[in-house]
């Protein structure tokens, strides 16, 4: 990442990569219609199970009612539409994935920005990440083109823990899939409920970001990922 000042001009930093920012926009996009989509499709059997069956008459340990129209996909009832945006979304999610875990591996953009050291876990650090987040600072002053603690641990988990974890338990649920698969789960039903609960993950995941977005400066934070040029707050290099 470049890095421009001057004396009268606040620091920029070149924080975005094309390839990132498009997968940024592509992933946003996908991530939003899968949770949509497959909201509608949770509405057709609003029950979850553990093992490898589960019917109307079967014991479920998480019962909802079903979800609004205006938080799924489509508007209404349709299990058959659901499934396509969810499938082709899905597709999406899982090649993008693939592409940008190859990209930022042969670029060293994970090794170099987002590696999690032992010092960033100690207790000290943690703390002070913490007491930073809390008075609204997100990024260290000295550095800014630097991620905190927070942004590597929710990062790498998203990347490589909870989407790999969405992709797998989703081809799961597909019937004609490899046996083995549903087996790693404990069974198809049990996989659609790590499915679900992946999925209220991200949607965590997704309003804790947006969250902060708004927090750290909506227009600068948008900006940078547009331009890929993004303002560290001018009271942290006065």
């Amino acid at each position: 990442m470049d890095v421009v000042s001057t004396a009268d001009a606040p620091v920029r930093v070149y924080r975005h990569r094309l390839f990132t920012r498009l997968w940024h926009w592509v992933n946003a996009v996908a991530v939003i219609v899968l949770i949509g989509s497959g909201l509608m499709i949770f509405n057709a059997h609003p029950r979850l199970y553990w093992g490898h069956y589960g019917a109307n008459f079967d014991p479920a340990w998480l019962e909802l009612p079903r979800w609004p129209g205006w938080v799924t996909l489509p508007s209404r009832y349709s299990l058959s539409g659901a499934r396509h945006w969810h499938l082709f979304f899905a597709l999406v999610l899982a090649f993008g994935l693939l592409l940008y875990m190859v990209w930022s591996l042969v670029n060293r953009h994970i090794q170099r920005d987002l590696r999690i050291r032992s010092r960033d876990l100690t207790a000290r650090a943690l703390c002070t990440d913490l007491k930073a987040h809390w008075a609204l600072r997100f990024h260290d002053p000295h550095d800014p083109r630097a991620y905190n603690v927070f942004q590597k641990l929710s990062y790498v988990g998203v990347i490589f823990v909870l989407m790999p974890l969405l992709v797998l338990s989703g081809l799961a649920l597909a019937p004609g899939m490899w046996a083995w698969l549903p087996d790693l789960f404990g069974g198809r039903q049990s996989a659609r409920s790590v499915h679900f609960i992946a999925m209220g993950a991200m949607t965590l995941f997704v309003i804790v970001h947006l969250t902060l977005v708004i927090l750290a400066g909506a227009a600068n934070e948008v900006r940078s990922m547009i331009t890929g040029w993004w303002r560290a707050p001018e009271e942290d290099h006065s």
